[in-house]
């Protein structure tokens, strides 16, 4: 990623999930954009929302807009960044008046136009805003300590204008990206790119995957054959896709910075690396510990092969997360959140033709397991013989330890002081 545009629910909040590709982000210092959404709905004081994502996520935030009222009484938007107002207008709510520019909010005819009342209260809020929160500053934004935010309603349209004016006015051009030979730089004449995203069943009629490819440096052209470095081999592509929202289109030619969805047969993981010839490898995208875990069994015995391939694909798409326990073989789901039990359950009858249950299983955290330089070393032995009953392996082979409680990880810490716990499985 170059940049990210992070969308907050104006009633919600900051969830769980949001934290934890926010904290892919911070990892990498991407530039980040935060767009507060559903102003026109009741929701939290921009204040307190403002003041739970620095808190929640770790950003530090300088508001560019910021809303005139809210839910009921929500009429427009101040835009810092322009110097302007957009208001409402209409009983729909969906109209959108032209911007009128005020450089000097104390001008009285601002009374006139959003009333006494709204206009004195945007003064106080935004004299308080310019008194807590820095200037926008183009060099910490693009180096990831500084994070703009703006206000709107997307379903309306509403706010969505500035936001995406100034987007293309302060994001990055591509950036370089580090692999573990070299530093991969986007103007490169070569092509090179990685697989961050797989999607199955785009078509259910055609059990279709889809491998999403960001391309890091050189041009990708379709039906020219590429290295998949993993394989050892070269793959051809003759229908690469680009998308935009719900259209896809085959492309010809693509440039650093695109993304291009390739038709897939089970060649890719997330992670692998295409390029030119070069033999390269990406640095991963790290999986973070799930907050709910289960058991996953097999409802119907006839369909087992089906089940497997339907846990093997899904997982691929990171759905979700799956360990496999080394004393009895017994797998596990684990997700952000409970509701994405009943979309894997969903999913596998519907586009696998097999069905899953469930069992509870209480686990805390995973925890990724360095392994040592001596594999026979005393301590880890220990360590894996005392804690046999939670120790797994993830989808991709790296030992876990999945907790039961904090209190477990602590004692682990305190007993076994170079056994090395991660809370991802990047390090």
């Amino acid at each position: 990623m170059d940049s990210v545009i992070v969308v907050i629910d104006v009633a919600k909040g900051v969830e769980e999930q949001t934290e934890k590709l926010v904290e892919v982000c911070r990892m990498r210092n991407i530039p980040m954009i935060v767009f507060i959404n559903k102003l026109d709905r009741e929701g939290k004081d921009a204040f307190d929302l403002l003041d739970e994502v620095e808190q929640k996520l770790g950003l530090s935030v300088t508001p560019l807009s910021f809303p005139i009222g809210m839910g009921y009484d929500f009429k427009g938007i101040y835009n810092i960044w322009e110097k302007n107002i957009n208001l409402f207008s209409g009983d729909s709510r969906r109209n959108i008046e032209e911007t009128i520019a005020f450089d000097n909010v104390n001008d009285p005819e601002l009374d006139k136009i959003i009333g006494e009342k709204s206009a004195e209260n945007l003064r106080s809020e935004l004299e308080l805003v310019y008194e807590v929160y820095p200037p926008f500053d183009r060099e910490a934004y693009l180096s990831g300590t500084q994070q703009p935010v703006f206000f709107g309603s997307a379903l309306n349209n509403f706010g969505v204008r500035e936001l995406l004016d100034c987007f293309v006015e302060i994001a990055p051009s591509p950036r370089a990206k580090a692999s573990d030979k070299r530093v991969v730089n986007p103007d490169e004449n070569t092509f090179s790119g990685f697989v961050f995203k797989i999607h199955a069943n785009m078509d259910p009629n055609h059990r279709n995957r889809l491998a999403f490819v960001k391309i890091v440096s050189g041009t990708f052209e379709r039906n020219k054959p590429y290295l998949h470095v993993r394989h050892g081999k070269k793959l051809k592509f003759s229908s690469p896709n680009a998308f935009f929202a719900e259209k896809k289109e085959v492309v010809d030619i693509s440039y650093a910075g695109d993304i291009v969805g390739l038709h897939d047969t089970g060649n890719f993981k997330i992670g692998d690396t295409l390029t030119e010839g070069e033999t390269l490898q990406f640095k991963g995208i790290p999986s973070f510990s799930p907050e709910h875990f289960r058991y996953i069994n097999n409802a119907d015995p006839l369909k087992s092969k089906q089940l497997e391939k339907g846990i093997d694909q899904l997982m691929d798409e990171g759905v979700a997360q799956l360990f496999k326990l080394d004393f009895n073989g017994r797998k596990v789901i684990g997700t952000v959140g409970a509701l994405q039990y009943e979309v894997i359950q969903y999913r596998l009858e519907h586009e696998y033709g097999a069905k899953c249950s469930y069992e509870s299983f209480p686990i805390h955290k995973a925890c990724w397991v360095e392994e040592p330089e001596n594999p026979k070393d005393a301590e880890f032995q220990d360590f894996l013989r005392v804690k046999q009953k939670y120790m797994a392996r993830d989808k991709h082979g790296q030992r876990v330890f999945l907790a039961d409680s904090a209190f477990s990880i602590e004692m682990v810490k305190q007993k076994y002081p170079n056994v090395k716990l991660h809370f991802t499985s990047e390090f």
